[in-house]
């Protein structure tokens, strides 16, 4: 039962080229980042990720987008990647954009075996309706476009509403950070790392977790469990300055009250 792994380079050891990941972490909190430098130095490429952004330059997810090791992604937002944005507009990247809740709703099935739902989100918009740029041609224009999804209607809250067919995500891995974890696998995250990483962590057929903090089982109470170890295949101790390499997305500075 003792489920971990002395380095993350031998955790991620086994991942091929060509595999999908569900990698936890939201914008740059909770990111698996041990993991990802360490397929980063492995060479792995051709991988299709499944994360609710893909980092930001030079760092989590956009390591490996940098370095052309990524053909396929699905995430709710570009958001502050200039790399990902120019990626997917020359098409060289392969981008599916699902709504927030979504996305994490169609983890989650994957992780608890529901092969596909009915949501509101999308209804009647391209989400339905397809039409999506999935990937651009060199020239801009539109190479791969997402197909039409199924529309069912639904009474609910006294009125009729359509509602749209979305799939179950289930990937090969899925490598997520975890603020404490136990050797048999159980996982407790920090604050909002929770948003994603647990789900990431149920949707991938072997789960990798890198953990700040390694107890004893037994020493996490039930209640502070946030992912049950029957999830979680390896468990990777971070060294001291791993779990110190926390950047912050974006830094404002203003003049204080008190100094003008």
């Amino acid at each position: 039962m003792d489920k971990t792994v002395p380095t993350a380079e031998l955790a991620v050891a086994d991942i091929p080229p060509g595999a999908s990941l569900a990698v936890g972490g939201f914008g740059l909190v909770g990111v698996p980042i041990a993991q990802i430098r360490a397929l980063l130095a492995l060479g792995v490429d051709d991988l299709e990720v499944v994360s609710n952004n893909c980092g930001v330059d030079g760092w989590g997810l956009g390591l490996l987008l940098s370095a052309g090791r990524i053909r396929r992604v699905v995430a709710s937002y570009i958001g502050e990647n200039k790399e990902f944005a120019r990626q997917y507009l020359s098409g060289e990247v392969e981008v599916e954009l699902v709504p927030q809740g979504t996305l994490a709703e169609r983890l989650r099935a994957g992780g608890v075996g529901i092969p596909a739902f009915y949501t509101a989100a999308g209804a009647g918009t391209a989400v339905s309706d397809g039409g999506m740029p999935l990937r651009y041609a060199p020239d801009g224009s539109v190479a791969l476009a997402s197909e039409p999804k199924e529309l069912r209607p639904f009474a609910t809250f006294g009125r009729n509403r359509e509602y749209v067919l979305e799939h179950a995500i289930r990937t090969d891995y899925g490598l997520v950070r975890a603020a404490v974890g136990d050797r048999h696998g159980n996982l407790r995250f920090e604050k909002s790392t929770r948003n994603f990483n647990p789900l990431a962590g149920m949707a991938g057929r072997v789960t990798i977790a890198e953990v700040d903090q390694l107890v004893e089982p037994g020493e996490l109470g039930p209640d502070d469990i946030h992912l049950p170890g029957i999830y979680v295949d390896r468990v990777v101790l971070l060294s001291p300055e791993q779990s110190a390499d926390l950047p912050i997305e974006k830094t404002t500075v203003r003049v204080r009250p008190e100094e003008s």
